[in-house]
């Protein structure tokens, strides 16, 4: 299927690894221009050179960090420089540390919504007027745990539902000219997960890498996912093909949530 989003720019956040890294993958292979970005320079360089393998359009690579006001406007700032436009921004960041609620300080409440929220809330504002000029979308990556709450991440467990209030407010306040959507994954087998895994092994609770990461997989499915399968629907609901989808929240965890909703 033609996405139809030959030529366009993305701007996608924390894309140096994991999923933010397989969704500018995916919109790179599919013709997009992409802005890539990361706080560690040398893997944000091998990030780049991974994804112009499968890139027909442009592959730039801006380092920042999230939690920095100034270098979120320079993102956006590099990406209108370099594409003149930002047809599609992807918003994803690293997760706040696991732990119970009594184990974690004010410190660390406030880091993990600077992190998670206002980091989406400062992308959303600089890029609004690149994004309204040709209808553009949003798709912020965030966790199925805003839809059911996951043991010792009382962190991601409250302050990503941030992230889904400001999605649906934008997805009326930005209509119609940009949609606005979040996707909420499970496990998937990102280089994160993949440590924790040799980890778990080297420290003899699993007999190999196998047993370990199927322990990872408690779906339907029986398996974790793929990252490139979280970053081709990011490239889908990011392109005209998803069109009339806005305001929405896609789980992408193979099954294994109890929400009906």
């Amino acid at each position: 299927m033609d996405l139809r989003i030959d030529g366009n720019a993305a701007l996608v956040t924390a894309s140096s690894s994991g999923l933010g890294r397989a969704s500018a993958k995916a919109l790179a292979r599919e013709g997009a221009n992409v802005v890539i970005n990361g706080r560690d320079e040398e893997r944000l360089a091998e990030a780049k050179a991974d994804i112009e393998e499968v890139a027909t359009g442009d592959v730039v690579a801006q380092p920042g960090d999230l939690t920095d006001e100034d270098d979120v406007t320079a993102l956006v700032d590099r990406t209108v420089e370099e594409f003149g436009t930002i047809d599609h921004l992807v918003t994803s960041a690293g997760g706040p540390p696991s732990g119970a609620f009594l184990d974690t300080d004010d410190d660390d409440w406030y880091h993990a919504y600077d992190l998670l929220v206002m980091s989406v809330v400062r992308l959303a504002r600089e890029a609004e007027p690149h994004l309204s000029d040709g209808g553009g979308t949003i798709v912020n990556i965030t966790s199925r745990s805003v839809k059911e709450a996951i043991d010792s991440l009382v962190l991601s467990n409250s302050v990503r539902m941030g992230v889904i209030g400001l999605e649906k407010t934008l997805s009326k306040e930005f209509a119609p000219e940009v949609r606005s959507n979040a996707v909420l994954p499970g496990p998937h087998e990102t280089s994160r997960i993949q440590d924790l895994v040799n980890q778990a092994v080297d420290r003899g609770e699993y007999d190999s890498y196998e047993e370990g990461i199927k322990n990872w997989a408690s779906n339907p499915l029986g398996r974790t996912g793929d990252p490139m399968e979280l970053g081709d629907t990011v490239a889908f609901l990011s392109s005209p093909r998803s069109g009339f989808i806005n305001g929405e929240t896609v789980t992408i965890d193979g099954g294994a949530s109890g929400s009906n909703l």
